[in-house]
């Protein structure tokens, strides 16, 4: 007997392909996998009936753990995606292995997505999947499917799927992320109604401090309460978004090339990210933060591609991890606005002496203030030779111009 394992949210695409697998593809038996990465309960409530109605063996595998960790990598690594936050993107490949893993354990020959062929989690899912022996199948690029198509086609077989839609607008939500695409949002031009948002409350004039402490760059307590990763993360959500913080209308560009217009939520992320950079720049060399960009920039990208696991990642870790081991001390942050600003920072590995910066000392430890005398002597210099050259050379083109009469206007 065949089998294969889905990707299962109950959703649309992810129903159709339950009866196409079997007669498209001809697979004896489809098992669906549901992985709870912090989606809403009514989600996997929706999976649990759908899959009961279609017969479906149905698993769901608690990866939220794991996912809250990488999230917290990410952190350490500054990632954030043309100026928003990874969230679906980190959750991808945590999703693929989990599935991965229940397809092997059941004996499953091939594995399943219900991804158009237009976006990023086909090549995020597939990426993890490609690396084993199973047949990696993606009934709705492959078959060319269509949103209209998979409603009709709902309608003929009767399946259990509230008229296709799910709603006006595609919704993917985990821990650390929630995203709102699709129907009028499509438009750049549209402003989104104030309902799109479930995490973040419309900023206010209240405000408030936290502070967050922070050890070898993991976040690890609010306020002095340590919490887990998980809850630390839902905490601050749920505190964050309810000064607004967090939110991003963006014109995304994917790895294939389309561009789309994006809104996401991320509260906590924001808030995490702001901190950390900030007790980075508290701690970290001039040097140490202009090269960090680049590793952090590099990380990113890889994260975006759900190739987190890639040999590059490892080698970027290195250079990180070290970093990190002096990324310890506190942050208070100020929630207001919408915005989560960082305004103090503590930490015993600070690389900065309030005594040696403050215009109230004479000196700087053992350097005078006149020793600087001579480096803003040469501060500058090659930008003064260089523009005395040009001029120089601009002056005697002037005469060489007016000597040989070229630039006189011919007589009438």
């Amino acid at each position: 007997m065949t089998r294969v394992a889905l990707a299962f949210s109950g959703g649309l695409d992810t129903t159709v392909c339950v009866p196409l697998l079997e007669e498209e593809y001809g697979y004896d038996d489809v098992i669906g996998v549901t992985v709870d990465v912090g989606q809403p309960a009514e989600e996997f409530d929706e999976a649990e009936e759908t899959a009961e109605a279609l017969g479906l063996d149905h698993y769901v595998v608690d990866a939220r753990e794991e996912f809250a960790q990488l999230c917290l990598e990410s952190v350490r690594a500054n990632a954030t995606y043309q100026g928003y936050p990874l969230g679906t993107a980190l959750a991808r490949p945590v999703i693929a292995e989990a599935i991965l893993e229940v397809a092997e354990e059941q004996d499953c020959t091939g594995i399943a997505h219900g991804c158009t062929g237009k976006g990023n989690d086909q090549l995020r899912f597939e990426a993890v999947w490609r690396s084993s022996d199973l047949e990696v199948i993606a009934p709705v690029r492959e078959l060319g499917l269509t949103r209209e198509w998979e409603q009709e086609y709902a309608a003929e077989r009767d399946l259990p799927v509230e008229g296709g839609s799910g709603g006006d607008w595609s919704i993917d939500t985990n821990i650390w992320s929630r995203s709102v695409e699709g129907d009028d949002l499509e438009d750049p031009n549209y402003v989104p109604p104030r309902d799109i948002y479930e995490w973040t409350d419309e900023p206010g004039s209240e405000t408030e401090e936290i502070e967050i402490t922070f050890e070898q760059g993991y976040p690890v307590a609010i306020d002095g309460e340590e919490y887990e990763p998980v809850e630390l993360i839902e905490s601050l959500n749920e505190l964050a978004g309810g000064y607004g913080v967090g939110r991003t209308d963006t014109m995304e560009d994917r790895m294939l090339g389309l561009k789309v217009r994006e809104n996401y939520e991320h509260p906590a992320a924001t808030t995490l990210l702001n901190a950390h950079e900030a007790l980075e720049g508290l701690v970290l060399t001039q040097e140490e933060r202009q090269f960090k960009t680049q590793i952090d920039q590099q990380w990113s990208q890889k994260g975006y591609e759900g190739l987190i696991d890639a040999p590059l990642v490892s080698a970027l870790e290195g250079f990180i991890a070290e970093t990190q081991t002096r990324v310890t001390g506190t942050v208070t942050i100020r929630f207001e606005g919408g915005q989560a600003r960082p305004v103090a920072r503590d930490s015993k590995f600070a690389a900065y002496s309030a005594e040696h910066a403050s215009f109230d000392t004479e000196t700087v430890g053992k350097i005078k203030q006149e020793d600087a005398t001579g480096v803003a002597k040469y501060h500058g210099f090659q930008r003064r030779l260089a523009n005395e050259a040009i001029a120089a050379n601009a002056a005697d083109e002037e005469v060489e111009l007016a000597t040989d009469g070229s630039g006189d206007e011919d007589d009438e």
